[in-house]
């Protein structure tokens, strides 16, 4: 069944146009006819009335820990998947990585049999982005640092065996790691992160060579930028690296943001860090081992260390345009186009036009979700 997507500022990339109609045929974008067209080319199309909303593509988030009342470290599971993704369509979340913080071998090995035998394109799971265990203990923030270990060659060759379809992101701390480890993973396809890090700029230098292409929350759990010392942070801005940003108010200062925003341009894209509470009225939960508590918008340990976030993709669009002065099309750029290009799925997610998935979010005229097709279907 072709359905058309009518009287919406359809947001074509670069700026919004009124006098567009989007059409939809299963779980994909067919065309794009102007308004007057549409009669003719497709006279007996279902009509959805986008009541002039923005009509954009649907958020990508890059790392996802849980949400609804779930974490996905508690319950490698296709329950948890799938109430993660319920939960993130109602924030117009339609495409995520599952994010796997440092866990033991025995947690990482069935969530990659997870991957590898679920249907992902169902729950609009990407891949998993495994955050850790590979990571500085200087730097470990919320992670249990009973399990930071360096990269063992038996685990990297499973993961690889696994596949660039089942593990789309893997963080690890450079100069914990070697530049061989770095590089199978990158020849493999996998898109390896440098996070939770304290290495010197020079040291990070040295290996992004060997095949880092991302960069995980961007400023936090990581060396900081001095004029003397510029950390892994300058080496990000003096670099091809992409990198996520959470947009919360809390783990970096809006003006932070701003100032990576014009330094990184399209490299720079929103993830929200998000944990158990989003989407509930939870107070604490656990998180491998840690008491994290969620207090006005916060999510902290008992020593006051972030863990995680409560943010939402549609919120942090909001957050984007309210107080990091850009446009409207550039916040919508950083939740769908750059991740997309970040993790090289932007032949297919990340815009509307034809041939790309239908996932598609309406937007009132205060940034309000209104509503959500997930694969060419109205949640």
């Amino acid at each position: 069944m072709r359905k058309a997507i009518v009287n919406g500022d359809i947001f074509l990339g670069n700026s919004f146009y009124n006098d567009k109609v989007l059409v939809l045929e299963n779980d994909r974008i067919l065309d794009i006819v102007s308004t007057k067209e549409l009669d003719t080319l497709y006279p007996n199309v279902e009509k959805i009335d986008a009541q002039n909303s923005y009509v954009v593509p649907g958020f990508i988030d890059l790392q996802i820990n849980g949400c609804g009342g779930v974490l996905f470290n508690d319950d490698i599971s296709v329950e948890t998947i799938e109430t993660m993704s319920k939960t993130n369509l109602k924030y117009g979340c339609t495409s995520f990585t599952p994010t796997l913080i440092t866990t033991t071998d025995e947690n990482m090995l069935k969530a990659l049999e997870l991957m590898e035998n679920i249907d992902k394109n169902k729950y609009g799971v990407l891949g998993l982005h495994i955050e850790g265990p590979y990571l500085s203990v200087e730097k470990k923030g919320i992670h249990n640092e009973k399990f930071i270990r360096k990269a063992d060659s038996q685990m990297i060759d499973r993961i690889i065996k696994s596949g660039k379809d089942n593990v789309k992101i893997l963080t690890l701390a450079p100069e914990r790691n070697d530049k061989t480890v770095i590089n199978k993973l990158s020849k493999a396809g996998i898109n390896v992160a440098l996070g939770h890090t304290n290495g010197t700029y020079e040291e990070i230098k040295e290996k992004e060579h060997y095949g880092i292409r991302l960069a995980t929350h961007l400023y936090n759990g990581m060396s900081s930028f001095t004029h003397r010392s510029p950390g892994a942070v300058g080496a990000i801005f003096d670099s091809d690296i992409h990198a996520g940003i959470i947009v919360d108010g809390f783990h970096s200062h809006f003006s932070a943001i701003k100032s990576a925003i014009k330094i990184m341009g399209h490299r720079l894209y929103l993830v929200t860090d998000a944990v158990s509470p989003v989407g509930t009225d939870m107070e604490y939960f656990y998180f491998e081992g840690k008491k994290v508590y969620y207090k006005d918008g916060k999510c902290f340990g008992e020593d006051g260390t972030l863990g995680g976030s409560a943010l939402t993709m549609d919120v942090g669009v909001k957050n984007l345009v309210k107080h990091c002065d850009i446009t409207l099309e550039e916040a919508i750029r950083m939740a769908t186009l750059y991740p997309a290009e970040a993790i090289k799925i932007d032949d297919e997610f990340g815009k509307l036009q034809p041939g790309y998935y239908a996932d598609i979010v309406f937007l009132d005229k205060h940034l309000n979700l209104k509503k959500v097709i997930f694969k060419g279907q109205e949640v």
